[in-house]
């Protein structure tokens, strides 16, 4: 039976992901992106592995691969995928392997199934072989933001990895190639190659934006995150209140960079902490001017937005106002109101007094916690 070796490519930096390190190296349930590609690639029991890593990133995928239980050679990748698929066959050069899987580490979740697949059609066919999986959405041909026409879609597919390949006939195509191909395949058949297709797997989804990460953390599962916030004003009798998003007459303002909404700004706190996203005076810092007396509503909706932009979306907020005044009792029906419009989502609101304990208790300004849930 014909060999199979199978390059995983992992030497993208990533920049959609939005993290300090590469995308392959990115957590993942407790381990990385790359160790949950290689177990799968190990599953499909190869004959040889090799690893494409960024080259500031060597000894970080070989500490990496020293865990898989089948035999991995890391070299270093090129300034483009292409460039380091060609690095990975140049490792293979003396390899007696004639079966060749270029297969992308942001495809953790691949199954050791799908490896088969790929390799025994190459080996029934001797011809290029990829997973695709039929297009279910509308596609529509746009030019800038005017639609040109409805795509038909019966004759798509959206083309996955491992993409399978006779080794030589594939080295052969790259040694060749001039011009630069988004997948291996598309340089394969430019050379002269049949490409043939076989039944690709929903676990293969490639990992590029942090809502994927957050698929592949879930695996298909819901994704919970909770975050908490608190924020503290004294009062300021020379200011309006605003509180909850609702103004308050007749009551002592909280003093404050913006309007001092306490509610808020704990309610920002616990979204941002629960995406993890740092919290808000890290992304709305009191030295800058444009927020000086701003509303905090405007805050909110900053927030919402990042934690969109993160993958998740808000399954309710709960805050707990901790002060002498304002008694919210009776608004407290017009401020849940007010904020469950904001957020989109449930919010709840409840308050207490200190007992005469603290500063709250003092009567010398208002505490707010709230809790928030995430949902991706």
């Amino acid at each position: 039976m014909s060999s199979v070796a199978v390059i995983v490519v992992a030497a993208g930096s990533g920049t959609r992901l939005g993290r300090a390190e590469p995308k392959a190296f990115a957590p993942l349930r407790g381990s990385t992106v790359l160790e949950h590609a290689l177990r799968g690639v190990a599953d499909a029991a190869p004959a040889e592995v090799v690893v494409v890593a960024p080259s500031a990133w060597l000894a970080r995928a070989e500490a990496l691969a020293g865990a898989a239980v089948v035999p991995v050679r890391v070299v270093a990748g090129g300034e483009t995928r292409q460039a380091s698929v060609a690095a990975g066959l140049a490792a293979l050069a003396d390899s007696g392997a004639e079966i060749v899987l270029v297969h992308d580490a942001a495809r953790a979740l691949t199954p050791a199934a799908l490896f088969a697949r790929v390799a025994d059609a190459v080996r029934e066919t001797g011809a290029g072989v990829i997973p695709a999986l039929p297009v279910s959405d509308t596609v529509k041909r746009v030019e800038d933001d005017r639609v040109l026409a409805t795509v038909e879609r019966s004759d798509l597919v959206q083309v996955q990895t491992p993409q399978g390949f006779p080794r030589a006939a594939l080295a052969d195509a790259y040694a060749r190639a001039t011009n630069e191909f988004t997948d291996d395949a598309a340089l394969f058949q430019d050379a002269g190659g049949e490409v043939l297709t076989v039944p690709g797997d929903e676990l293969a989804f490639k990992i590029t934006t942090a809502a994927d990460l957050r698929r592949a953390e879930g695996s298909g599962v819901p994704v919970l995150r909770t975050g908490v916030g608190m924020d503290v004003h004294a009062y300021d009798d020379s200011a309006p209140l605003w509180l909850g998003g609702v103004y308050w007459p007749d009551e002592p303002g909280l003093a404050g960079h913006s309007d001092g909404d306490a509610v808020i700004h704990a309610m920002c706190d616990a979204l941002l902490s629960a995406a993890g996203l740092g919290d808000l005076g890290s992304r709305f810092g009191t030295g800058d001017p444009r927020f000086a007396g701003a509303a905090s509503e405007v805050f909110l909706r900053e927030t919402l937005a990042l934690v969109a932009g993160s993958g998740f979306a808000v399954a309710n907020v709960a805050v707990q106002v901790v002060g002498e005044r304002p008694r919210l009792a009776p608004r407290r029906d017009e401020v849940e109101r007010r904020l469950t419009q904001l957020v989109g989502a449930p919010v709840s609101v409840a308050a207490t007094t200190s007992d005469g304990l603290g500063f709250t208790g003092r009567g010398e300004g208002v505490t707010a916690l709230a809790t928030a849930l995430l949902i991706g």
